[in-house]
């Protein structure tokens, strides 16, 4: 398999090069070299599956960033960072915020549920009555 970069040139498909963007993004990162490794076969795998001789740099690219979205978001910040080459500040923006919203959204599903001053009022009342009856 070849790939076909950028400005047109193609080079042999390296699975070392991949592991060595994604070991950059991931550094300092909860990440094992056991998932690097793993990300690599997946993202090669689908490569394979998807064309015959020659794939686009950029899908490599947007597979790898759909890999590390899922595994580590600070990651998959700094693959997009240099993959996508951000001209500027609005650009990146533009393309955190989407994942801003969600990361929010799960954040409070995950925060526990406000009861109000009577609820809780009455669960210790039932708590002290249980406790007076033993």
């Amino acid at each position: 398999m070849r790939v076909v970069k950028k400005g047109g040139e193609r080079a042999a498909f390296d699975r070392q090069n991949m592991r060595n963007g994604l070991l950059r993004a991931c550094e300092k990162r909860p990440v094992s070299s056991e998932q690097l490794d793993a990300m690599v076969e997946r993202v090669e795998r689908k490569c394979l599956e998807a064309f015959d001789k020659e794939v686009p740099t950029r899908i490599i690219g947007n597979l790898i960033m759909e890999e590390l979205k899922q595994l580590d978001q600070v990651a998959y910040v700094r693959f997009a960072s240099v993959y996508r080459d951000f001209q500027d500040v609005t650009e990146f923006m533009q393309a955190l915020t989407p994942m801003l919203r969600s990361a929010q959204d799960n954040h409070q599903d995950k925060r526990p549920e406000k009861r109000s001053r009577g609820e809780g009022a009455a669960d210790a009342e039932k708590s002290e009555v249980s406790s007076q009856e033993t």
